[in-house]
């Protein structure tokens, strides 16, 4: 069982940066391949952005990119994701996610067996 502990969020004016950190239980940490999802009121978990195990292959959800950077330190059994020039739109819960099975982007929820219990990024006009 792999436990996932977020934290970073808060609350920031538009244009701000914030950098999310999802530390695991896991001393294996390396044998994941980790993910970033999100999810506002009334809406579903979206993917956000997404790590290989070995940390050379980095995926992004089209309205991040050039704004969001996911990152993994092994070391520390640690996932990142800097956020800079943030929106309102991208208010919402933030979580991450671990799947075993490191192929493809995963970008759907249902590739991950593992998730933390996320945090709030809240972006004020």
């Amino acid at each position: 069982q792999v436990q996932l502990v977020e934290s970073g969020g808060g609350l920031v004016q538009a244009g701000g940066s914030l950098t999310l950190s999802c530390t695991a239980s896991e001393r294996t940490f390396s044998n994941y391949a980790m993910g970033w999802f999100r999810q506002a009121p009334g809406k579903e978990r979206e993917f956000v952005a997404s790590v290989s195990r070995s940390g050379l292959s980095l995926y992004y959800e089209d309205s991040v990119k050039g704004r969001f950077t996911i990152s993994r330190r092994n070391a520390k059994n640690t996932v990142y994701l800097q956020m800079n020039s943030l929106r309102p739109e991208d208010t919402a819960v933030y979580y991450c996610a671990a799947r075993p099975r490191d192929y493809g982007m995963g970008r759907e929820p249902g590739q991950y067996d593992y998730w933390g219990q996320g945090t709030q990024v809240t972006v004020s006009s």
